[in-house]
């Protein structure tokens, strides 16, 4: 049968802004339904097979219901690479794509690095591909986001070392060290749920997203704490941010003698991305 784009766009357009259904409905069409771009401009139809107009009605039925079009299409474009992302799991956002290539700008070869909070692995599988001789080393503590991940680290053909961890009860062991720690933890406070979008609120994972609103800095200070035990002296500490709590961000690590504490700004403009280093030991 025929369907018309506009017929799409029509549907898409009673649940979304006239801007996002356009685009949704572009993406639907040439990217889910394999129509040529320039059928799809030229306004033409359609051409589809009974199960591909029945395909057709389920991912209207599940954008409209405001699913990721990321999880309807079951992957996320992180740095240039397809992830596979599906509900349990967050989604990767470009800010995310901007810490990453700091650290590739600042980090040298042969490192050992641990990702705290990996959902996807989109941080630790891009780092263990890009810097040279990388021992790259992962912790979630959600068994289904970690099969995600090595997932993407096998498709991606790169080793990662993933372990299941609470990094909020983790002990480490005494020889447990690393050069370079880096999260992007959970950083929203429940209160900026009213402001959230429903695709994210009702469909990504809170477990992933949220912290109470009386201790915001949670698993900032938890993993910084864990980072004065754990990184080598110099190793390099890297955090995404919640932007209304960078300067507590960067107070607290100077507190916990912390040196070089940095905060900067994504894209956008916003305090995003904290860094500091572990002080070197006073010789005697």
């Amino acid at each position: 049968m025929n369907v018309p784009v506009s017929y799409i766009r029509r549907m898409l357009g009673e649940c979304y802004p006239s801007h996002e259904a356009a685009a949704l409905t572009r993406i639907v069409c040439c990217e889910m339904l394999g129509q040529r771009a320039v059928d799809y401009y030229l306004g033409k139809d359609i051409t589809l097979s009974p199960n591909e107009e029945q395909t057709l009605q389920g991912i209207l039925a599940r954008l409209c219901k405001f699913e990721p079009l990321q999880y309807i299409q079951g992957h996320a474009r992180f740095m240039g690479r397809d992830f596979h992302v599906q509900p349990g799991v967050l989604i990767p956002r470009p800010e995310t794509e901007e810490l990453v290539e700091r650290m590739m700008g600042e980090l040298g070869a042969g490192l050992h690095v641990l990702d705290v909070g990996t959902g996807s692995g989109c941080i630790a599988v891009t780092l263990a591909l890009q810097l040279p001789d990388a021992r790259v080393s992962a912790w979630d503590v959600s068994p289904g986001a970690l099969e995600v991940a090595r997932a993407n680290a096998a498709v991606l053909g790169v080793h990662v070392d993933f372990a299941l961890r609470d990094v909020l009860s983790y002990e480490p062991s005494a020889d447990e060290r690393y050069d370079v720690i880096v999260s992007n933890p959970p950083y929203v406070t429940e209160s900026e749920k009213c402001c959230m979008e429903k695709n994210v609120l009702d469909w990504e994972p809170g477990l992933a997203l949220f912290v109470p609103d009386d201790d915001p800095l949670l698993f900032y200070r938890r993993i910084a704490a864990l980072g004065v035990r754990m990184l080598l002296p110099g190793g390099r500490l890297y955090f995404e941010i919640n932007r209304a709590y960078g300067p507590a961000t960067v107070d607290m690590l100077c507190a916990m003698g912390y040196a070089d504490v940095a905060l900067s700004k994504d894209l956008s403009g916003n305090d995003r991305f904290v860094s500091a280093r572990l002080q070197m030991p006073l010789v005697q």
